[in-house]
């Protein structure tokens, strides 16, 4: 699953998409498109949050019907939930938010699969409960993404046993290699990062033979991001860390 942190335009999301969908062909992987129509998280209220439901449900509608990418956006509110899934294969429920009830269920009432990214206040242990709940509710397929924990103050950590413990309950495990070097809050007013270890997290988590999926935030100039800059990852580079995770997964035991 990749993309940019939040949309922003018509023509570049095109052409993440684009790039998204040709390295993956490539590479012989399947590949889902992701942006968020709005990020609602923001460490202050000046954060841009993105284009709203309307206009970026247009654009990802754009995204499916031009390149041809299955989808993943994240919803925030229950409301939100029956229309995004009309749309996207995925509904995405954000750390922040994995433990609001009212919106997971919303979401797997109306989705075939919901990934759930685990909060940075929780135990790998702790996501069985979510798990639980969606079961309860749907036949919905739930994905558990790990993305880091909360480590002091502006600060995340990548607990490796999360994979085989997660793996005990979801129907996939995905590492996010981008928001797992998050600083959150480091740059003041914005949320800082790390990627220059991106691809060291990624071989590691994929080293554990557990992880079903990866997630990373994908832009051409990430400086140009408002949301994230500091810890996406340059388009560019997509392709060779993708070759190497795919390498070290073929090299593993077959689970």
């Amino acid at each position: 699953m990749a993309g940019p942190c939040v949309l922003q335009d018509r023509d570049e999301a095109l052409l993440i998409a684009r790039t998204v969908r040709d390295v993956a062909a490539r590479l012989g992987l399947p590949a889902v498109f992701k942006a968020s129509f709005d990020k609602a998280n923001r460490t202050s209220g000046r954060g841009f949050r993105g284009p709203g439901l309307a206009a970026g449900l247009a654009i990802l509608r754009e995204v499916r019907e031009t390149v041809g990418l299955p989808l993943v956006t994240d919803v925030h509110l229950p409301e939100q939930a029956e229309p995004a899934a009309h749309l996207c294969d995925i509904l995405q429920i954000p750390a922040f938010l994995c433990r609001q009830t009212d919106l997971v269920l919303a979401a797997a009432r109306a989705a075939a699969i919901v990934n759930v990214k685990k909060g940075q206040f929780l135990s790998p242990w702790d996501t069985r409960n979510i798990v639980e709940k969606i079961r309860a509710a749907s036949p919905a397929k739930v994905m558990l993404t790990e993305r880091g924990a909360s480590f002091g103050y502006g600060n995340l950590v990548v607990d490796m046993r999360s994979f085989p413990v997660m793996k005990g309950w979801a129907d996939a495990v995905v590492f996010d290699a981008t928001h797992s070097l998050q600083l959150p809050g480091g740059a003041g007013d914005k949320t800082g990062g790390q990627r220059e270890f991106i691809p060291h997290l990624a071989r590691a988590a994929m080293a554990t033979g557990c992880v079903d999926g990866l997630f990373l935030e994908v832009h051409p100039e990430p400086a140009r991001s408002p949301s994230d800059a500091e810890n996406i990852l340059p388009l560019d580079r997509l392709e060779g860390l993708l070759t190497e995770l795919k390498a070290i997964r073929l090299a593993l035991p077959r689970q």
